[in-house]
């Protein structure tokens, strides 16, 4: 028998039940972002599906539907969902910092999640160069971050980290990445108050992928190897040229954020939805040359290119480079990571053809993590996440290598990381805006 007063047995017993509530609630969101996260891949799927449909019956469709389309998306996103812009992963980071509800509700709401996976699938639609992993990210944030004030749970720093690195780990069905990416690429630290937020956020989110998708990776499990230590040749190779290639990628996105609107007196600035059309025809005459393959995610090239079966690849790298550019710069909404790894990959088949002795798929696996550790200067995000997307744990000593050293080399192209400089653009912004 308890020898605690009636009142507070009853007071303890209120505070317990409004534990458990906050519990089941940030559960139950968890859950939720795994399953917004596989719905929002089948419908990127499907969406792709369509514009190739389409343009099977004429390639040249693509010069009327891709301007219209990014043009299109470019207006609805700033007339009804700002904040919905890019990838959405810098949002996440900059929403981070903010204190205030009105700043963070600018970056992270449930109105800019519906927007994001509107407009995103309108691009994929139309055949931008766009990738879904990101918007995830900053989908995932928004919907715990909207529990946390429906339901007073309070803790929206670690909640935004939990929603990011649940979006991760559900987008890519890798749980180990969605840790290592709140880690890394989010916080930059790992702060032990919320480390049991981000861990069972991303198991939730993953048990609910995994529900629906099992336990496949998205480019089928790979064995490929380097043959004894006359290969690792290959290792400062394909760092170096993904280093350079990832960190002329960044330099040319930053660029485009934040110098393109003062570009031709102006224009681009006053007249936002028609440069996004320009984007978009250069998108169309890109996917033509490249016959196809250059539009959408580019999961597909990446898995021949693991194959060694990718056709033209030097063709592929150079025509997805400019198109992924080109739809960043447009101003819509869309992620870069997916787009990054078939990048990385096509530039792996065209470097293997210079290597014949090494094996396509290792050099194929090398490249994508050294071209997207080029871009956004993660390292450890970029090799766990191949190693999980591809299974290929006899690489991994060879991908650390290989990330440490195009990290290196992109810094020396472009210092500040990519998430982290547009971050502090919409910071700067807010607070701008708030002045």
């Amino acid at each position: 028998m308890s020898d605690a007063p009636p009142s507070r047995r009853h007071r303890r017993f209120n505070a317990a039940a409004v534990l458990w509530r906050r519990r089941l609630v940030f559960w139950l969101g968890a859950v939720a972002v795994g399953y917004v996260a596989v719905g929002f891949a089948a419908a990127a799927d499907w969406a792709q599906a369509a514009f190739a449909r389409v343009t099977y019956v004429s390639p040249y469709l693509a010069l009327i539907l891709t301007p219209a389309g990014i043009a299109a998306s470019a207006f609805i996103g700033k007339r009804w969902f700002v904040g919905a812009q890019g990838s959405g992963i810098p949002q996440a980071i900059a929403a981070h910092s903010v204190r205030d509800r009105p700043g963070l509700e600018r970056l992270l709401s449930l109105r800019i999640a519906f927007g994001k996976v509107l407009l995103t699938l309108l691009g994929l639609l139309v055949g931008a160069s766009i990738g879904r992993e990101g918007p995830t990210v900053q989908i995932g944030a928004s919907i715990l971050v909207w529990l946390s004030y429906r339901t007073g749970m309070g803790r929206q720093k670690g909640l935004i980290l939990a929603g990011g690195a649940a979006g991760v780990a559900a987008a890519f069905n890798t749980p180990l990445a969605g840790v290592v990416f709140a880690i890394e690429e989010m916080s930059r630290s790992f702060e032990r108050s919320i480390s049991s937020l981000v861990l069972i956020a991303v198991i939730l989110a993953g048990i609910a992928a995994i529900s629906v998708n099992g336990t496949g990776s998205y480019f089928g499990l790979t064995s490929a190897i380097l043959d004894g230590w006359k290969d690792w040749f290959v290792v400062p190779v394909a760092a170096v040229a993904g280093g350079v290639l990832g960190g002329l990628f960044a330099r040319i996105t930053l660029f485009g954020a934040r110098k393109a609107p003062t570009l031709f007196g102006g224009f681009i600035g006053r007249r936002p939805v028609a440069f996004a059309a320009l984007c978009g025809l250069g998108v169309a005459i890109l996917g033509i040359v490249g016959h196809g393959v250059p539009y959408g995610t580019g999961y597909g090239a990446a898995q021949l290119a693991l194959a060694g079966h990718l056709d033209a690849p030097w063709t592929f790298t150079a025509t997805k480079f400019l198109a992924t550019l080109l739809s960043q710069i447009s101003g819509i909404p869309g992620g870069i990571l997916s787009p990054a790894l078939s990048i990385g990959a096509g530039l792996g088949a065209a470097l293997s053809h210079l290597m014949p002795t090494v094996s396509p798929g290792a050099v194929a696996v090398l490249a994508m993590v050294a071209f997207f550790t080029g871009a956004v200067q993660a390292p450890i995000t970029g090799f766990v996440i191949v190693a999980e997307m591809t299974g290929d744990q006899a690489m991994v000593i060879p991908l650390m290598a290989t990330a440490l050293v195009a990290t290196g080399i992109s810094k020396l192209i472009t210092p500040e990381p990519l998430y982290h400089a547009l971050a502090e653009d919409f910071r700067k912004r807010l607070e701008a805006g708030s002045s």
